[in-house]
């Protein structure tokens, strides 16, 4: 290491931390609300109660300084935007009304306002809210809630830093609002954004701010000379204000490549930096462009996305590295660590000797002190944290657990025919129009129906104990059969069994093939409540024994529609996991694809004629740049070809997406080679449906006219609406009918009401069509 001088300076931080509280206080709180059994006082004071209990432990951990700002009832970017007073037009009487429910009203719509557009977080599975701006939009400032989390936190003795959405990434994730004209580009906004941050930066250092993190996520990926320029602007803008704070600019995901330069001479006090996975490569050009002399550098070097521990030694040698870069540096995580469960330590179903390889957000803050007191102190001041991290280490690479040679071989066999299927697409659809003889815009839904409270005390029960096997099989048995009645009653052309049986579209499977482990209180946010706890692929990857024949096979026997048999495909499978990080993911994904064709081949042969393999994910684990799409594409859609390849030609393949920018893998789609694809549509207005038009997509498509991330019920006259759009841009013999997504998290009135006009809607339109009958 350099100069124990330098070194002394080191400090441990964090970007931000998961907000729901250690037994999802902040879900309950919010849904009660929403339900009218919690006040909005109750649940502001619950709100404040997490963060301070957040803030302590982190300081307690020894962090010196904690954010600020990351907190949110629902999603930091439309915290923005009610920051800057980007209210769309339908919402603002609401938000006059009464600010936390138009607030709300934003997230999830009302019975006659639509929401805002929900999609993914760059490359992960945390969906934001996408910002709505035109030409008019008047921005103003409203810094009320940073500056109250801020004095929250200075009351309590801490030293705090904001931490906010940079403006030129908060413009870079927007959208045109409905009703632009096409070829709007909300970076144009720029000039008229700047003056609010610069009020909002005066409002926070007057409350008390000495340093603010602006977040810049979105410069890692490939960007315009336009973006890099307004980056630039941006910052000599903000950096020569007089009445502000110091400013961290931070990046993270992925490495800044052309935008470092720009951002290293931009006069702003320090950045914060990922090094971790693809963003390594920012220690090379960190010094290529000649460090950051009389900056502080924030160094991300334990990932904030995934769970194993980190490698002491590796970790020291960058920041040693990093030490003769910038005037100080500090020790961090890569990211938020929104993006992790919370504890280990509440783990009780794991193997002890498995937990030592794992570190949720507060073992990484652990992680992050210890190599901040490393850095500042010496590797002697830590000599014990490093011979157990060495000795945890070697424990997980010489685990059984993690090499099976029989999948290895199996994986090592594969030829390319087996990713391929016996006849071209052009036989198979005729193939299965004769087999199954479905109407002109046959309906379907996605796979599940409600979970319901009962459904999830009956689950609770049978691992209590309170419910035996056969109890909890009648209780299954039963909610199938009155999701069967229901959609033959509202004249469903495929049928789903609604997936009673499953707690997760990822977990269920994880917890019935080896090499994956299920945690019992690993939660993380995917959206607003809606919490999941990834399951952690720790090593390879094999199906003891069928996972959903029985309960297809029994829906089957209830009807003579056909039901779709469901399953989760080996993208998602990955990128809704903690996936391993000792090998390449496409190795991993083969050895998930050859499990899940076992059991699609088990389907097949059990009377399944229509198997549904979602791929909701195969768009959002896209690498942020462009460099590394080819390579990922080939593996990604290799497996679920690996997947689907042994089928006969009139078994009808689907696959599923949802809440991601379809337009950056319309080749990518092709080559999954389903036979039908259902996709997120009713936010975005149907234009996943002119993207595929445009690009000549030849195979069936049902792009979805009921958003079931709204409690909205559209109405018939909506949903006829959508799909006349669709058929605009989709034949009616190749155009499907069908909601945006599963229906796990709606209630059963609002699913039947919905799902009663979508099928009205479907018949109407048919009716109207040559050849069509209502």
């Amino acid at each position: 290491m350099t100069s124990r001088s330098a070194a002394a300076a080191a400090r441990a931080t964090v970007h931000g931390y998961p907000r729901q509280g250690p037994n999802r206080e902040l879900k309950k709180a919010i849904e009660g609300y929403w339900q009218g059994r919690v006040g909005a006082d109750a649940l502001r004071a619950t709100a404040a109660d997490l963060r301070r209990g957040n803030w302590q432990q982190l300081a307690a951990a020894g962090v010196h300084e904690v954010p600020t700002g990351d907190f949110s009832y629902y999603d930091h970017v439309l915290d923005t935007s009610v920051m800057v007073g980007a209210i769309p037009a339908r919402h603002r009487a609401a938000v006059a009304a009464d600010g936390l429910d138009g607030y709300f009203a934003m997230a999830r719509g009302t019975q006659d306002v639509a929401p805002l557009e929900m999609t993914k977080w760059f490359d992960t599975n945390y969906h934001y809210l996408v910002p709505e701006l035109g030409p008019d939009t008047v921005f103003a400032a409203d810094s009320s809630e940073q500056v109250a989390q801020l004095t929250e936190a200075l009351g309590l003795g801490l030293a705090a830093r904001p931490v906010l959405v940079g403006p030129v990434s908060y413009l870079l994730l927007a959208k045109p609002a409905p009703g632009v004209a096409a070829g709007f580009d909300p970076l144009t906004l720029l000039d008229r954004l700047l003056p609010v941050y610069a009020e909002v930066l005066a409002d926070l250092r007057a409350a008390g701010a000495h340093w603010v993190q602006l977040d810049e996520p979105a410069l890692v990926q490939d960007r315009s000379p336009a973006a890099l320029n307004a980056a630039a602007r941006a910052y000599r803008d903000l950096g020569t204000l007089t009445d502000r704070p110091q400013l961290l600019v931070a990046s993270y995901f992925d490495r800044l490549g052309e935008a470092l330069p720009v951002l290293a001479k931009a006069p702003v006090e320090g950045l914060a930096l990922d090094f971790t996975g693809p963003a390594a490569g920012n220690l090379q050009d960190l010094a290529a462009v000649g460090g950051l002399p009389g900056k502080r550098l924030v160094a991300g070097v334990v990932n904030g996305r995934n769970v194993w521990i980190n490698h002491y030694e590796q970790s020291l040698a960058t920041l040693g590295t990093l030490l003769g870069l910038a005037e100080q540096v500090d020790v961090s995580s890569s990211c938020s660590l929104l993006h992790v469960p919370l504890d280990t330590g509440a783990e009780r179903d794991i193997d002890p000797q498995i937990v030592r390889w794992l570190a949720f957000a507060r073992q990484k803050t652990t992680e992050i002190v210890t190599l901040a007191r490393g850095l500042a102190r010496g590797t002697g001041a830590i000599a014990a944290e490093l011979a157990a991290n060495r000795a945890d280490l070697a424990s997980r690479v010489g685990s059984a657990l993690t090499h099976d040679p029989a999948v290895r071989a199996r994986a090592a066999a594969v030829t390319d025919a087996d990713g391929h299927r016996s006849r071209p697409y052009a036989e198979r659809s005729a193939a299965q129009r004769a087999h199954l003889r479905l109407p002109l815009l046959p309906t379907t839904t996605i796979g599940s129906f409600p979970q319901t409270a009962g459904l999830r005390t009956a689950r609770a029960d049978l691992r209590a104990g309170r419910l035996d096997a056969e109890g909890y099989e009648e209780r299954i048995s039963a909610e199938i059969r009155e999701v069967l009645a229901f959609q033959e009653k509202a004249g469903i052309d495929v049928l789903v069994h609604g997936e009673p049986e499953r707690n997760d579209m990822v977990q269920y499977f994880a917890e019935q093939l080896t090499g994956y482990l299920a945690t019992q209180h690993g939660w993380v946010q995917s959206y607003g409540t809606r919490y999941v706890r990834p399951p952690i692929l720790a090593g390879d990857i094999s199906r003891p024994e069928p996972m959903t024949v029985r309960w297809t096979r029994y829906a089957q026997s209830l009807t003579e529609r056909p039901v779709k048999g469901m399953l989760t495909g080996p993208v998602t499978m990955l990128a809704w996991s903690f996936v391993r990080d000792d090998q390449p993911l496409g190795d991993t994904a083969r050895q998930v694809a050859l499990a899940l064709r076992d059991e699609v081949n088990d389907l097949e042969a059990a009377g399944t004629s229509v198997i549904q393999v979602d791929e909701p994910a195969l768009r959002e684990t896209l690498p942020l740049r462009a460099a590394g799409h080819a390579a990922y594409l080939a593996w990604a859609t290799e497996a679920f070809r690996l997947t689907t390849g042994g089928v006969r030609p009139d078994t009808q393949i689907h696959t599923h997406m949802c809440y991601a920018e379809f337009g950056d893998i319309l080749r990518a789609i092709e080559d999954l080679d389903a036979d039908v694809i259902s996709l997120e549509a009713a936010r975005s207005h149907m234009q996943v449906a002119s993207e595929l038009a445009t690009a000549g997509y030849p195979r069936e498509v049902g792009p979805g006219v009921y958003d079931i991330h709204s409690p909205r019920v559209p109405d018939v006259a909506e949903a006829t609406g959508l799909l006349r759009k669709g058929l605009a841009a989709i034949p009616a013999e190749r155009l499907w009918v069908n909601p945006d997504c599963g229906l796990k998290t709606r209630g059963w009135p609002e699913v039947r009401a919905a799902l009663e006009n979508l099928v009205t809607a479907a018949r109407e339109v048919r009716g109207s069509l040559p050849g069509g009958v209502s």
